[in-house]
């Protein structure tokens, strides 16, 4: 996967219900072969191997547990993603929050059996000490943000140059993305003049009535 990563989480979404994932999917991975810039997609869980099966762009699971193999009713183990097809995982999003703890397994099994790890976090303090796991890549999303239509890289752009800072002083082979009301390619560009490394969206893209006019414009300045 090369830099800037474009990552739409479908979280749970009536617009990507059923086969209606699957359509996004598509539409992500037609933007991405003709733009050439990488767009990972997120799926709902109960669909995540079925598009990791049928696309060619990197399929990521939206949340992982620390667990392995075993008796674990419910949960999401790294080696059953894995075995889903797909290529990664969110962890830790705002949304399904994980104890520091668990953060921290959670990312050493994904490195065992050798998924990609995003690990979200909500401040600077936070994705630093992430950084100490040495996942794949950081996410910094103020969760008041969220969902909302105003893009982190205006509401509070020192978070998100203070956390690539923060971070690539731990070390400068993780990859640092924004998120929360990113929805335009402006909110893009800015991200990059910041440090970002690519940025974390949803309904941007997923509730747009025009999904694909939405990510040509997200990636118009790259």
């Amino acid at each position: 996967m090369n830099k800037p990563f474009i990552v739409v989480n479908f979280k749970a979404y009536r617009e990507v219900e059923g086969f209606s994932a699957l359509e996004i999917a598509d539409i992500c991975e037609e933007v991405s072969k003709a733009s050439g810039i990488t767009i990972i997609v997120c799926p709902p869980m109960a669909e995540l191997s079925y598009v990791a099966k049928s696309v060619t762009i990197p399929v990521f699971s939206q949340n992982a547990d620390p667990y392995e193999s075993g008796a674990f009713t419910g949960w999401v183990t790294p080696s059953m993603i894995k075995a889903s097809e797909a290529s990664g995982t969110l962890i830790n999003h705002a949304e399904h929050k994980q104890p520091t703890a668990s953060i921290a397994r959670t990312v050493e099994l994904c490195d065992i059996v050798d998924i990609t790890s995003i690990v979200c976090a909500d401040t600077v303090r936070s994705a630093t000490e992430i950084a100490s796991f040495h996942p794949d890549m950081i996410a910094v999303e103020p969760p008041e943000l969220i969902g909302g239509n105003v893009s982190v890289t205006d509401a509070d752009p020192k978070i998100v140059e203070n956390t690539v800072n923060s971070v690539k002083n731990v070390s400068r082979f993780i990859s640092v993305l924004c998120g929360a009301g990113v929805k335009t390619g402006t909110d893009v560009k800015k991200a990059l003049e910041l440090g970002a490394d690519g940025v974390l969206l949803a309904s941007g893209v997923v509730k747009s009535k025009d999904p694909k006019a939405s990510l040509l414009d997200l990636i118009k300045y790259l």
